[in-house]
């Protein structure tokens, strides 16, 4: 174990196991923090492959961390065969080693209270019920998306989705077949991943959700309150603890928590910050599909050319993967284009004017937190739904439209929705919007506020039924 700080036989003691990606580790790692910094003793669980080729930072801070096996330690998921492959080996593997774990931390005199477990790995809750232990369950995503899948698990809402059916769902606005997650939209055409990924985001999560004796959601309640009220009927131990963003970029009660801690990729952080350093407030472009989307080459190429187009200066990440996808020769005297970059320096530099992203929640969140107007460019998943609340709902960005066909977003689309934020009238209504989801996102985690305040009911049940030895 590592980095043991203030060892307390007498704490309650967590496991908070992520599945092992980016997007999911950083929240996860960051719920971990601030129970931490309210007494309670925690350990970050991660597979071995990832644990050995993460990048670590001292942001981490005194988080121990522990490893289990998902079946791949040499290479993680790619190593499997397939991705249901390796889903149903982690499953079994990482269920043994997990109880392994468990056993060895209830013989070294600080034994486990508490399993704090991904959504994507509800099997997490049957070793938690096999040791008498308290099962919490996370949720990556948004209130809005679990409250599709909630109704699609319920038999509420009924798959495929017809082509022009509209769905009146309890505390979410009417919402459009393309506005759903991508799997619910495309139900019954996609792939083999495609439906794995829809039974575990429909069938896994809910399997257990019932049963958890907490579900903790990754989001606050300002941002979602009619959604978070309606599903808090049926779990009365529902609650919000997020955003999940470093502290020193939202409350400070965490002096030391300036970033995430973990990165799978380096980031190219002198020449990102330098580079910005040197631009106008409010007049950088910043461009980033996240750590796994991966577009198509005729999309990489529109968006290239409609930055180029829009006549501003732009960051983009394109990962060392994709590259090859950048159209020949496409060379822009206002651009930078990096592999990886430290993302919540970028957002919190005040060149930045707005945000072209994939819409993944992290990415999202960490938008509202610094108050980034966004250009909506959704790929897959639950993306397609938090565009939609981006745009209609906190109406803190636009969604340029997209060629149904080839569900291609043209340049010239990309191009006006960046000149409108940046230059246009809507775009200081949407920057208005986004400094208010800016300022609401802090007061929830301030000492106090809405999320602060589920975190220690969640810490104080913890500490009330902890037995010392």
């Amino acid at each position: 174990m590592e980095n043991l700080e203030g060892d307390d036989s007498c704490k309650a003691h967590c496991l908070v196991l992520s599945y092992p990606m980016q997007g999911h580790i950083n929240p996860l790692l960051q719920f971990s923090k601030r129970l931490q910094h309210k007494g309670i003793k925690v350990t970050l669980v991660n597979t071995r492959f990832i644990s050995k080729t993460i990048h670590r930072a001292s942001s981490n801070g005194s988080i121990a961390l522990e490893t289990i096996s998902d079946g791949y330690d040499e290479g993680g998921v790619d190593q499997a065969e397939s991705f249901p492959v390796y889903l149903k080996r982690f499953e079994q593997v990482g269920s043994q080693t997990l109880s392994e774990l468990v056993e060895k931390m209830n013989g070294s005199g600080f034994p486990v209270d508490c399993i704090v477990y991904d959504s994507c790995l509800p099997w997490a809750l049957s070793v938690a019920r096999k040791f008498g232990l308290v099962g919490a369950i996370f949720l990556t995503q948004s209130c809005a998306v679990d409250c599709i899948f909630y109704h699609v698990y319920r038999g509420l809402l009924k798959l495929p989705l017809t082509e022009n059916q509209v769905s009146s769902l309890p505390g979410l606005p009417p919402l459009e077949p393309q506005d759903m997650p991508s799997h619910i939209y495309n139900y019954g055409s996609q792939s083999d991943i495609f439906e794995v990924i829809f039974d575990v985001s429909v069938y896994g999560q809910f399997s257990t959700s019932d049963e958890a004796d907490w579900v903790l959601f990754n989001t606050f309640y300002e941002l979602e309150k009619e959604v978070v009220e309606w599903l808090g009927k049926f779990k009365s131990l529902l609650k919000t603890v997020g955003p999940t963003i470093p502290s020193m970029y939202l409350d400070k009660q965490l002096e030391d928590d300036k970033g995430y801690g973990f990165n799978i990729f380096k980031p190219n952080s002198d020449a990102c910050m330098k580079w910005l350093n040197d631009r106008a407030k409010g007049s950088v472009v910043y461009v980033s599909f996240g750590s796994a989307v991966k577009p198509k080459a005729e999309q990489m190429e529109e968006l290239a050319y409609g930055l180029k187009a829009s006549d501003k200066h732009f960051l983009w990440v394109v990962r060392a993967s994709e590259q090859a996808k950048l159209p020949e020769n496409f060379v822009s005297q206002k651009g930078l284009v990096v592999s990886w970059c430290p993302q919540l320096d970028v957002l919190a530099n005040e060149a930045i004017g707005c945000f072209v992203t994939h819409c993944g929640w992290n990415s999202t969140l960490e938008a509202l937190s610094f108050g980034i107007p966004m250009v909506a460019m959704p790929q897959s998943h639950d993306q397609t739904t938090n565009a939609k609340y981006i745009m209609d709902v906190w109406k803190m960005g636009l969604k340029p439209e997209a060629d149904r066909e080839k569900e291609i977003v043209k340049r010239e689309a990309i191009e006006n929705c960046i000149r409108e934020i940046l230059e246009g009238e809507r775009g200081k209504e949407i920057k208005n919007n986004a400094d208010k989801w800016k300022r609401l996102a802090r007061e929830a985690m301030v000492e106090g506020g809405s999320s602060d305040k589920n975190i220690d009911e969640f810490v104080a049940s913890l500490v009330i039924s902890k037995t010392c030895m």
